[in-house]
C-alpha cells in the first residue's frame, strides 16, 4: 500500500512539473502502466471556430464617372442660357454644384456600380451644413435618384435626367 501511495504522489508532482515545464502529462509519455492512469482524459468541448470577420468597405476618394455630368430636374434646366436653372445638378470628381449651393465629398462608400452614398459638406448663401447623400443612376445611365438626410433636408427624394 505504501508504495502504491508513493507512486501515486511521484506521479502528481511528475505530472505537476510536467505541466509547469509545458511538457506532456500523458501518463502514457510518461512510461507508467498503472490502468487508472491510462484512462481516457475527460472530454473537452473544443472552443468554437472564430468566424471571419466582414471586409471593410472601401472608402471612395471621388464620384463614379458614372454619376458625373449635368442632370436636371426638369427639361428647361439643361437649355437655360439666363442662369435661372434651379433645377440644375452639376456633378465633378468630388462636388455636388446646386444653384447656390456646393457640396463637397468628405467620406463615402460605394454602394453598387453607378451609385454613392457618403457625407457632403455644403456651403450656400453664407451658410454651412453637411448631408448624407446617397446617389444611384439608373442602369442606362439616364436618370439619377437622389436622396438626402440630415440638416433640413428636402422633403422627397429627386430624379433627375442626364442632361445631353
Amino acid at each position: 500500500m505504501k508504495s502504491m501511495h508513493r507512486h501515486a504522489i511521484g506521479l502528481a508532482l511528475t505530472l505537476t512539473l510536467a505541466a509547469c515545464s509545458g511538457e506532456s502529462a500523458d501518463p502514457q509519455a510518461s512510461g507508467t502502466s498503472d490502468p487508472e492512469l491510462l484512462a481516457p482524459a475527460a472530454t473537452q468541448t473544443p472552443s468554437p471556430t472564430p468566424t471571419a470577420s466582414p471586409e471593410p468597405v472601401a472608402e471612395v476618394k471621388e464620384i463614379p464617372s458614372a454619376l458625373r455630368g449635368r442632370w436636371a430636374l426638369v427639361p428647361a434646366d439643361c437649355t437655360s442660357t439666363r442662369g435661372d436653372a434651379k433645377g440644375l445638378l452639376t456633378i465633378g470628381a468630388t462636388t455636388l454644384k446646386f444653384y447656390e449651393s456646393v457640396g463637397t465629398l468628405k467620406t463615402a462608400t460605394s454602394g453598387a456600380p453607378g451609385g454613392l452614398s457618403g457625407t457632403f459638406s455644403y456651403t450656400g448663401e453664407g451658410m454651412e451644413w453637411s448631408r448624407e447623400v446617397t446617389l444611384v443612376a439608373s442602369a442606362d445611365g439616364q436618370r439619377l435618384n437622389f436622396a438626402d438626410t440630415g440638416n433640413d433636408p428636402p422633403p422627397s427624394r429627386r430624379s433627375y435626367t442626364k442632361c445631353t
